[in-house]
């Protein structure tokens, strides 16, 4: 039983809140390269305990991840204490929490006229996941969280810092520097990223999570109440926990505890719903009377009640099931874009969107920053999954981080040795704009950084005229098929402006048999 302690219990959750925030910090910090290949910690360790990404992605295999065992401890922690979660454990609601001064809602938050979207949610999710249309990682909280703060706040802050002090080595008295430059120092030996990153749908992924926050002022814990699936899933879990909270029988006009909660737990009986509470345990410490009360019990009493709508839940499973029937008519579906190109360890391509939760670590740590959210290029059940952009960046030869972070096994964990073997795509030159063809100018860029030992790139002699009619030799670069890996340093690193005269595409791979590249000297296409 708990009752109100002499220090108060919330003084006790916040600092289970903070420490659990440091923590998730912390990791995020360290999913980082360091200077070697091979990360003590990385925070794909908390996305283990997401009880829904673990559903999710195990559905979508057709097996249970062995990955994700961590979420049973979850789940089980919840049919003992309810909700604790949400509460004690979550970063995102912490950072709800402490934005609450910042952004006061506008109404008291009683209102519970929302509450059972998150329920829709998460039976089309779940639903849609079964037939093909893996999105979980949208809405997921952790992900929005670890996307945004990957993708957009990480990379700005590195920003912000180099730029600040920069101007000032560059006009401040020599002693400031003596102070900005140990500082700026010690930010980069712990703080800061290696190096500065740029991805695409940034923005988006920023506006995503600022949403979150705005919702605040419709009602504090807005998207925690009303949208989301993990929290909808620990609600169906306490639903029958055996930590129970009882108010006072005869409380007065007394209404401190429902003034109190955050999530809007208590209704005008001052009855205390288990799938709402997540035992920030403030009405104890509020309650005038010391009439609340938390209780272990495993006799049976009314359960509370979901009050759905039994044809709009059955719409949104509906809607889950036949949408992905949909996407199976696209062109999309009969031959996949070329410039699709996964990172090396990616499962075969449906196997892989099925697992990935689009969380951004991979991302994150792809060293030559090659690796960038996808937006429609692999459909709509494909955004923010991970692709290589070899204008924007590379695959580092020598690097295999992504596999490293990855939560789920989408990416699976590779040695460098099998690594370096996996083809992920294939070269191919436009003789249009590829200086040595196109004007006759020497450039042998491309192969220089071409880090296969036998190199994928040669060159051929060959007797060409310049631009002002001379004859002049030059060596013409051309592929080996079987010796490129797809990395895409020659796209990324042709001194060419705008379009790069060699691309890769998905050519090849290795995860898609049907994606055989035609054997040298030989026709493959049936004619």
């Amino acid at each position: 039983m708990i009752h109100k302690p002499r220090i108060p219990y919330a003084t006790w959750r916040r600092l289970s809140q903070l420490f659990c925030l440091g923590l998730f910090f912390l990791l995020f910090i360290k999913t980082d390269y360091a200077g070697h290949d091979e990360l003590t910690y990385a925070v794909n360790i908390l996305f283990r305990l997401d009880p829904l990404l673990a559903l999710c992605a195990s559905v979508a295999a057709g097996i249970f991840i062995a990955l994700m065992l961590p979420a049973l401890v979850t789940l089980l922690l919840t049919l003992i204490l309810g909700r604790f979660f949400c509460g004690w454990v979550c970063p995102m609601g912490t950072l709800l929490d402490g934005s609450h001064t910042l952004i006061p809602p506008v109404t008291s938050g009683r209102d519970r006229k929302y509450r059972t979207l998150k329920y829709y949610l998460l039976g089309f999710l779940l639903i849609g996941t079964w037939f093909g249309l893996p999105v979980a990682g949208y809405v997921d909280p952790f992900s929005i969280l670890v996307r945004s703060l990957a993708l957009a706040i990480d990379p700005a802050l590195n920003t912000l810092a180099t730029t600040f002090f920069t101007h000032t080595y560059q006009e401040a008295p020599a002693w400031i520097n003596t102070i900005t430059e140990p500082a700026y120092s010690f930010l980069k030996a712990t703080i800061l990223p290696f190096n500065q990153k740029y991805y695409e749908l940034s923005i988006l992924s920023l506006s995503i999570l600022l949403t979150v926050f705005l919702l605040e002022r419709l009602e504090r814990r807005f998207f925690c109440r009303n949208l989301c699936p993990v929290g909808a899933l620990f609600a169906v879990v306490s639903r029958f926990s055996l930590l129970r909270g009882k108010t006072g029988a005869t409380c007065g006009k007394c209404r401190n505890c429902r003034e109190v909660c955050r999530m809007g737990a208590i209704d005008e009986e001052r009855n205390i719903s288990s799938l709402d509470c997540n035992l920030c345990l403030d009405c104890i410490d509020q309650c005038p009377g010391n009439r609340i009360s938390f209780r272990f019990t495993s006799q049976s009493h009314p359960r509370p009640s979901f009050d759905l709508s039994r044809r709009i839940f059955i719409g949104s499973l509906a809607a889950g099931g036949l949408l992905p029937f949909f996407l199976k008519s696209r062109v999309l579906a009969q031959r996949p874009n070329p410039l699709l190109i996964r990172p090396p360890g990616a499962l075969p391509e449906e196997d892989f969107t099925g697992r990935c939760v689009r969380c951004g670590e991979c991302m994150k740590v792809c060293i030559g920053n090659g690796l960038q959210p996808a937006f429609l290029t692999a459909g709509i059940e494909g955004m923010f999954s991970p692709l290589l952009r070899p204008r924007s960046g590379y695959c580092e030869y020598n690097c295999t981080l992504c596999g490293q972070v990855c939560p789920t096994g989408a990416i699976q964990r590779l040695t460098l040795q099998k690594k370096q073997k996996i083809k992920i795509g294939n070269a191919q030159f436009d003789h249009n704009r590829c200086l040595p063809y196109a004007k006759g100018i020497p450039c042998i860029v491309c192969e220089e950084h071409c880090p296969t030992p036998d190199k994928a790139i040669k060159f051929k002699e060959v007797v060409v005229e310049n631009n002002r009619n001379e004859k002049i030799t030059v060596k013409q670069p051309y592929l080996v098929d079987e010796l490129c890996v797809g990395c895409g340093i020659c796209e990324n690193k042709c001194p060419l402006p705008g379009a790069s005269a060699v691309q890769i595409t998905s050519g090849g791979e290795s995860r898609n048999p049907d994606n055989t590249l035609p054997a040298t000297g030989e026709n493959n296409f049936g004619y």
